[in-house]
């Protein structure tokens, strides 16, 4: 069943984080950042919403990047239960797609808790003060990718934070498989 994050609180601070990355680094919150703005995407390997815009993702990243945007990845769900989300694969997936930003294990998923990231794809979209200004979708794809010319909303929302520090007022939200929590 798909899930939907709330829509955007803007001006909420951006919880840091020590993560460990697919390139076996460790990443902070100011190690991603850039000076325009910085995305946090919480992500994961086998979901279809991802998997089905997983190139527009790695598009958008890259064209981000250039406009100033810090990018990175993080993937939070249970790998016991869902082993294709192991860090592991993670690796493979990161390297086998090239993937232009971090991608980090939050495997504890306190981070994933600290943001309240609610799905994958969950799009946080941060000024360049690290306050929030862009909690919506990818664009209008589903669990499979819709037309190549759609409208970009998330490319076009951080491209707007860049340019002026402020998210879009009106912000759909994304859509995706719901993260997969370890048991209590």
């Amino acid at each position: 069943m798909p899930v939907m994050p709330p829509v955007c609180n803007f001006g909420w601070p951006a919880p840091g984080f020590s993560l460990p990355g697919t390139d076996d680094r460790t990443y902070t919150y100011a190690d991603i950042a850039g000076p325009k703005g910085t995305l946090v995407m919480f992500i994961c390997n086998h979901c279809p919403y991802v998997l089905a815009v997983i190139d527009r993702i790695i598009r958008d990243a890259r064209d981000l990047q250039r406009l100033g945007i810090g990018v990175a990845a993080i993937s939070a769900n249970d790998a016991e239960s869902y082993p294709q989300d192991s860090f592991e694969n993670m690796r493979k997936m990161a390297a086998e797609k090239a993937f232009p930003f971090p991608y980090l294990y939050d495997e504890g998923q306190g981070v994933a808790r600290a943001y309240d990231a609610a799905c994958t794809p969950d799009f946080f979209g941060f000024d360049a003060s690290g306050g929030l200004q862009y909690r919506g979708r990818l664009d209008a794809s589903r669990r499979e990718a819709g037309p190549a010319d759609l409208r970009r909303d998330l490319y076009e929302a951080m491209r707007q934070v860049a340019e002026t520090g402020h998210g879009p007022r009106e912000q759909i939200p994304s859509m995706g498989c719901s993260i997969k929590w370890k048991a209590a």
